[in-house]
């Protein structure tokens, strides 16, 4: 298992450039973003080291073959033509998802099916429907790509936060929009509504260098081939440090406060992280250089009423404007009329990013000082 293979980070959609960007920063070769996510290549170290360190991914799959297959027996012959023992395990059982777009196979059930018996049959795993080990099988315009789900469950949940509020921002998205916003790590950062504190436990979690996947497992330690040992020092290389920032959560519900303290005593920064319970009309900056306010209101859509809402964000913009001068915001919203309530000096908004079934969009002001 020592080979480069192809590897395909998935991105949130709307986020593949930013994804791209991540992944350079940590090294890996030539990563280039297309729809749904990015390509680099590697070996299985390197396999591993991608679900450790990026923020920004939703799951890392390995490319284990790739054929044309017009028919199903065409694709049951071929399928039994892969090295399955070099990937998988005899002794642990495998799931088979597949996806047919725009080809003459297209009954995605029948060819996971094949699939399946083939894997059975030539190195003699079982087959279940809970399995942690998944290969993914996409079939587009005739072409069949092979994947192994080298992380199992998604990447966004850390291990840290089994507490959330409504509607949560995923961890991963969060790391994406923080990255936008110019955050790395050196700069006070204030969620006004932070709800589980997904954007103030991320922030201290950069801060202080710790690996986002340093606390969960993942599907490739069940694959052929995995070295325990090198894993463990992988594991170890993080270089962390003390951050000299700290990062504060607000929100006028109880409950969420007491949940995001929870989250970060878990994660392993409430030394850095403070959450009071307190409306908008209470925020104050905390004492030091200004930094970064990120907040994901509520949109309307799924929680709380649009009407209403507009004088929430408009709320947020007063007191952002009178209390916050030299400040950066970064505001996730749905809904534009929403963010330009608030009167802030948005710039362009960004891309559009799918979450939790909505198009979301991050906009971005300078508070001038």
């Amino acid at each position: 298992m020592s080979d480069l293979l192809p590897i395909f980070l998935v991105a949130p959609p709307g986020l593949e450039t930013v994804l791209a960007e991540e992944a350079r920063d940590q090294g890996f070769a030539n990563p280039q973003p297309v729809p749904g996510g990015v390509e680099t290549a590697g070996n299985w170290p390197e396999v591993w080291r991608a679900n450790l360190v990026l923020r920004g991914a939703a799951r890392v799959l390995v490319r284990i073959a790739q054929f044309r297959t017009m028919h199903l027996a065409q694709l049951d012959k071929r399928a039994r033509k892969v090295d399955w023992g070099s990937v998988l395990r005899a002794d642990l059982p495998v799931r088979v998802e597949a996806r047919c777009r725009k080809s003459r196979i297209y009954h995605a059930g029948a060819a996971a099916q094949r699939v399946a018996r083939a894997i059975t049959e030539t190195l003699g795993c079982p087959v279940s429907e809970t399995a942690r080990i998944v290969v993914k099988l996409r079939i587009d315009d005739d072409l069949c790509t092979i994947s192994l789900d080298s992380s199992g469950e998604a990447l966004h949940k850390r291990g840290h936060k089994p507490a959330v509020g409504k509607a949560p921002m995923r961890e991963n998205l969060a790391a994406m929009f923080l990255r936008q916003c110019g955050y790395s790590g050196t700069e006070t950062v204030v969620d006004p509504m932070c709800g589980s504190g997904t954007f103030v436990i991320e922030a201290a979690e950069i801060a202080a260098g710790l690996y986002p996947g340093r606390s969960r497992g993942f599907a490739f330690e069940d694959l052929a081939g995995f070295q325990p040992e090198a894993w463990d020092a992988l594991k170890a290389g993080a270089t962390t440090r003390t951050p000299q920032a700290r990062f504060h959560g607000f929100d006028r519900d109880a409950g969420a406060i007491r949940s995001s303290a929870a989250n970060a005593q878990r994660a392993g920064v409430a030394q850095t992280c403070t959450f009071t319970c307190q409306p908008i009309s209470a925020l104050e900056p905390p004492e030091g250089a200004p930094g970064l306010v990120i907040v994901n209101p509520p949109y309307g859509a799924r929680i709380g009423n649009r009407k209403a809402l507009f004088s929430v964000y408009g709320a947020l913009g007063q007191v952002l404007r009178d209390r916050f001068r030299g400040w950066r915001v970064g505001l996730v919203t749905s809904d534009g009329g929403l963010a330009k309530a608030t009167g802030l000096p948005w710039g362009p908004p960004g891309q559009p990013v799918v979450h939790g079934g909505l198009k979301v969009t991050l906009w971005q002001a300078d508070l001038a000082g």
